[in-house]
């Protein structure tokens, strides 16, 4: 098993991109895949889309990203690939709402972001996990839903 202690830059890193854009003509670039709830563990065991085993042991100071270039050799290179996050979309319909909205997300101790006057969940697991939570507030419509399967904003 190979063990990684460290980033040693990004794909988008000019120098970088080129050495892998010759190694990925080669066949040579291999991915791993490592989900978006993952990213922010330092310690990680996963296996590579070419099969290989891998550990991740990096420093608290050195974050994992998508096209963090993990390993680069004369043949062959291992880049990272980031999942998209998922985001339930919630938007309350009253003041009243909002607040008992607040302290459910608060209560069950769930990442969130604030956009355009909703509140954004990350989904760790089904989004009907989270919604059967809110109780009423989804049954009475007194919050409408949406899930999205991108990046939120910040």
């Amino acid at each position: 098993m190979r063990v990684i202690h460290r980033i040693l830059g990004s794909r988008q890193d000019a120098e970088m991109a080129h050495r892998l854009h010759h190694l990925a003509h080669h066949g040579a670039v291999d991915v791993l895949v490592v989900s978006s709830t993952d990213v922010a563990r330092r310690r990680i065991r996963a296996t590579t889309q070419s099969g290989e085993e891998v550990a991740l042991a990096l420093p608290r100071d050195e974050p994992l990203f998508d096209g963090a270039v993990l390993a680069l050799e004369a043949d062959r290179a291992l880049v990272a690939r980031v999942g998209t996050e998922r985001w339930l979309r919630l938007v309350p319909e009253s003041q009243a709402a909002a607040l008992e909205l607040g302290y459910h997300a608060g209560n069950l101790h769930w990442r969130v972001r604030f956009a355009d006057g909703a509140l954004l969940v990350a989904l760790d697991g089904p989004a009907d996990d989270y919604l059967v939570r809110l109780g009423a507030l989804v049954t009475d419509r007194q919050v409408t839903h949406t899930i999205l399967d991108e990046a939120a904003p910040c």
